[in-house]
């Protein structure tokens, strides 16, 4: 009788949960998520084993990715990662392999997707080869013909190639495969706007905010003005000036003309990509 109470109890929690997720509220899925976390727990289905019926494995499996993917609709990455981990047991539990998740490439793409905006290239390659190994393994369809797996290998060989204009056309148009794709998307290109910044200020000893604003990928002149305020940077007569660069380094005037006039160039030759 207990377990026929907590299945019923379970079905009108999973009932709610759904109803919050279609409302789109967050906070109200939750509490019911928890709730069915703690059902899970007592009917011992939060960690694969042979004594726990495969339907309600399957069902704490899915309670866990509902979790991933709102902690990721929260912005809570670290919540993501403990469940991410969590859900790892279930993936590779031979019981379940009959019954496989069409949630599991969604979720490995967004972990790739993650340790990429934290510039853990270890890791993303460690996880990524393992997948090839287990894609050779079971015969499975290419990774390449996964488009949640695609993505985030897409953007890393952009990344490595330093074609920062690849990475922003994929990170803001067509190829986002998920609204879930799109926070870590936005912490990636936060993170390349960092770099560019960082490498302009070493480099040059000025720049128009016009052709800043497409260096740099912002939407407008308001959104470079900002952002340079955030850096530290001065701003007088529609130029940026980075500070503390040695007079050696800014070399004379007709050197900052070629500078100036090869990142107005380049400015206009992203704004024709975009």
């Amino acid at each position: 009788m207990p377990s026929a109470v907590g299945s019923s109890s379970l079905e009108q929690v999973q009932h709610t949960l759904a109803q919050c997720l279609q409302r789109k509220d967050a906070a109200g899925a939750q509490v019911q998520l928890q709730k069915a976390k703690l059902i899970l727990l007592q009917q011992n289905a939060l960690v694969p084993n042979p004594d726990t019926p495969a339907s309600q494995l399957k069902t704490a499996r899915s309670m866990l990715e509902v979790g991933a993917l709102l902690s990721i609709r929260t912005k809570d990455p670290e919540s993501f990662v403990r469940y991410y981990s969590q859900l790892q047991p279930f993936y590779e539990y031979p019981g379940l392999q009959s019954a496989p998740s069409t949630k599991r490439s969604q979720i490995t793409g967004l972990y790739l997707l993650l340790l990429l905006s934290q510039g853990d290239y270890a890791g993303f390659h460690t996880l990524l080869e393992s997948l090839i190994v287990s894609e050779g393994i079971s015969g499975n369809k290419s990774l390449e013909d996964d488009p949640y797996i695609k993505y985030p290998v897409d953007l890393e060989r952009s990344l490595m190639e330093g074609s920062y204009d690849q990475v922003w056309r994929k990170t803001s148009g067509r190829d986002v495969p998920g609204e879930e794709f799109a926070l870590f998307s936005e912490i990636l290109v936060h993170t390349i706007r960092s770099e560019i910044a960082s490498c302009a200020a070493r480099s040059y000893p000025s720049l128009s905010i016009a052709s800043a604003k497409n260096l740099l990928f912002l939407d407008s002149e308001g959104a470079v003005r900002e952002f340079a305020q955030e850096q530290g940077w001065s701003l007088e007569e529609g130029r940026i000036y980075f500070p503390g660069l040695p007079d050696e380094k800014k070399g004379d005037e007709g050197d900052q003309k070629e500078v100036i006039s090869h990142m107005v160039q380049y400015a206009r030759d992203l704004e024709s990509i975009v």
